[in-house]
C-alpha cells in the first residue's frame, strides 16, 4: 500500500516565556504549545484546511523560560502556503509569541533526533534592586558576586560530564554523560533595553541537548560560587560522578532564554 502523502514544515517561533507554564501542553494552566495549537487550528481552518494537524516541538522549556530561536514541526496532508501561513500566525498569536519562518522539510527531517546545537543564556545582574521590568528576562541577585571566580568555575563544565548532580528527577534510561561545548560567564551584550541595570552578566552555554533543569541547576551553583558559598573544588566533586551531590539550587527561569537551535541541513 503505498504510503499517504503528508507535509512537514519547520516553523520558527520566539517567544517571551513570563506568562506561560512552559512549552508543553499541560491541563488546566497555559503553555506555548497549547497557544500555538489553538492559533493554528483557527487559521487553518479558515484557510479551508479540513484534514487535521499535529506538531512536535524541539525543546520543552520550562515556566517562565523565553526563546528567541524555538522551532516545532507542523504536520499536514495538505501543501500551505508558507508566507500566508507565517502571516496569519503572526496576525492571530498573542504578542508575546512571533513566527520568523517557516520552511517546508523533508520526510527524513527529525526534530527531535535530528544532530544539533543548542544554546542558552542566562541573564543576570547583582548588587542592587533591578527595575521591575527587568523581571521577564533577567534575575537579580541582591549580594555581591565575585564574577572572575564564576567565570572560572563556568569553564570547568565544558566538556565530557557526569551530569547526574545537574539534572532533576531523571529516568531510568536517561544519559547522564554530556559534552557541553561551550560554557562561558560574560558581559550582557546580546539583550539591552533603557530599564537594564547599567552593567548585566550572562551565562552562556552551548550542547547538543541539556537535562532537566541543567542550566538552571549550573546556574544556581555559580550563584553560590559567586557568593563564595562554595569553592572551585566542590564543582570539580559535583562533575565527577563519584558522588551524586543533591544539587537543590535551581535558578529562577525567567532569566532563562533559549537563544539558538542550529539544525545540519538535509
Amino acid at each position: 500500500m503505498a504510503q499517504e502523502k503528508s507535509y512537514h514544515y519547520l516553523i520558527h517561533i520566539q517567544y517571551l516565556g513570563f506568562r506561560y507554564h512552559g512549552w508543553q501542553k499541560q491541563s488546566g494552566v497555559k503553555t506555548i504549545e497549547a497557544m500555538i495549537e489553538k492559533t493554528l487550528g483557527f487559521v487553518l481552518e479558515k484557510s479551508g484546511e479540513k484534514s487535521g494537524f499535529r506538531i512536535l516541538g524541539t525543546s520543552r522549556t520550562d515556566s517562565k523560560v523565553s526563546a528567541n530561536q524555538s522551532a516545532f514541526m507542523l504536520f499536514v496532508r495538505d501543501a500551505l502556503d508558507m508566507e500566508a501561513l507565517q502571516s496569519k500566525l503572526n496576525i492571530n498569536l498573542p504578542n508575546d509569541i512571533r513566527v520568523t519562518g517557516v520552511e517546508e522539510k523533508s520526510r527524513t527531517f527529525n526534530i527531535i533526533r535530528s544532530p544539533k546545537v543548542k544554546e542558552y543564556l542566562y541573564l543576570f545582574a547583582f548588587g542592587c534592586k533591578s527595575h521591575p521590568f527587568c523581571a521577564a528576562m533577567m534575575h537579580t541577585v541582591p549580594e555581591d558576586l565575585d564574577i572572575e571566580l564564576m567565570k572560572q568555575g563556568a569553564r570547568l563544565f565544558e566538556g565530557w560530564h557526569h551530569l547526574g548532580s545537574y539534572c532533576t528527577k531523571p529516568g531510568p534510561k536517561t544519559c547522564l554523560e554530556r559534552d557541553i561545548r561551550v560554557c562561558r560567564i560574560e558581559e550582557n551584550t546580546e539583550f539591552q533595553a533603557s530599564f537594564f541595570p547599567e552593567k548585566s552578566w550572562l551565562l552562556r552555554i552551548q550542547a547538543s541537548g541539556f537535562l532537566r533543569y541543567q542550566v538552571r541547576l549550573i546556574m544556581g551553583q555559580l550563584f553560590k560560587l559567586g557568593k563564595k558559598d562554595i569553592d572551585l573544588n566542590r564543582i570539580k566533586q559535583s562533575l565527577s560522578g563519584s558522588q551524586a551531590l543533591p544539587l537543590k539550587e535551581i535558578a529562577p527561569g525567567s532569566g532563562l532564554i533559549l537563544n539558538k537551535i542550529i539544525f545540519q541541513t538535509d
